[in-house]
């Protein structure tokens, strides 16, 4: 039974302070919801999906990819272009612009249905984290989707940061 649904971004964390993150939060399944699941740089290796994968099997945590829930390319564009106006750069943004916010819920969450996706992809797990890179919540789409899951569901977000 889902008690509440964590996010948790890549940026910030190393390795052990990313799993200890999870499991203070009691976390048993991460639920990545990247469209690539790489990133870039050495010092979030960790990050990249094999090695994801073997860090959270380690750890006694699951782990499901979503991709159906990463923001289209187009999505992503209209984020880089108000990132890019005001001057910032991926890993310093704030927030998600109201293009992005429109977009994303016009293609991903518009017709989501939140039991579906917790019953197929979260498949029993009681604490889900929703994965993307950025270090705030509300300058990624995981704060939308959990808004989503926690509307339609009732329960209770929790952002996971360092």
């Amino acid at each position: 039974m889902l008690r509440e649904v964590l996010t948790i971004g890549v940026y910030g964390f190393d390795a052990a302070a990313f799993v200890a993150a999870m499991q203070g939060a009691e976390a048993d399944l991460l639920v990545d919801i990247r469209a690539r699941r790489g990133v870039r740089g050495s010092r979030y290796g960790f990050a990249n999906a094999t090695r994801l994968q073997a860090l959270l099997k380690e750890a006694g945590i699951g782990y499901a990819h979503a991709p159906e829930l990463a923001p289209l390319a187009r999505t992503r564009q209209a984020q880089y272009r108000t990132d890019a106006a005001a001057g910032v750069g991926k890993r310093n943004r704030e927030h998600l612009s109201p293009a992005f916010v429109m977009d994303f819920q016009d293609t991903r969450l518009k017709g989501f249905n939140a039991l579906a996706f917790v019953q197929s992809a979260c498949a029993g797990a009681r604490r889900p984290a929703l994965l993307c890179v950025e270090e705030e919540p509300a300058a990624c789409h995981r704060s939308l989707v959990a808004a989503e899951i926690a509307r339609q569901l009732n329960v209770p977000v929790r952002h996971l940061k360092l």
